[in-house]
């Protein structure tokens, strides 16, 4: 910093030290403060496989896709040879075209391992035929 100068002359440097103190300041609040805010963890405990009643629908009017950890996609029981999402929307668009109305239900089950494609896959092709009613459960041990 230059002292002295012309007469008259306009100070033009900023000081920095308030500027440095105030985030010092708001650095320590927020040390102190981020440990105790992971602690409010809002806790949700997700319903058991089996809590829900099986209701006795006819199944002429479902579409049952069947998501496995090998691989595998099943819909309504026919196993498909290329799980690649073309061929999944095909096959839900047939079984769609089939019943022949728009409230057509689907049930997505899935393993746990199951890779997320295919069940992304799945929710897509659903969506593209106008599915409106999907059920995403896992799969019964048989």
């Amino acid at each position: 910093m230059a002292i002295g100068g012309k007469a008259g002359a306009v100070f033009t440097e900023i000081n920095v030290t308030p500027l440095t103190d105030v985030f010092l300041v708001l650095l320590v609040i927020m040390i102190l403060i981020a440990p105790q805010a992971n602690q409010t963890v809002l806790k949700v405990d997700p319903p058991a496989a089996g809590a829900a009643k099986p209701h006795e629908e006819d199944k002429s009017q479902k579409i049952n896709v069947d998501v496995l950890a090998s691989g595998v996609v099943k819909v309504n029981d026919h196993s498909l040879t290329s799980p690649d999402p073309a061929t999944i929307a095909a096959a839900i668009k047939a079984e769609f075209d089939k019943i022949g109305k728009p409230d057509v239900q689907l049930n997505l089950s899935s393993d746990g391992d199951a890779l997320q494609k295919y069940v992304v896959g799945v929710m897509d092709a659903a969506a593209g035929c106008g599915i409106k009613n999907l059920r995403v459960m896992p799969i019964k041990n048989k």
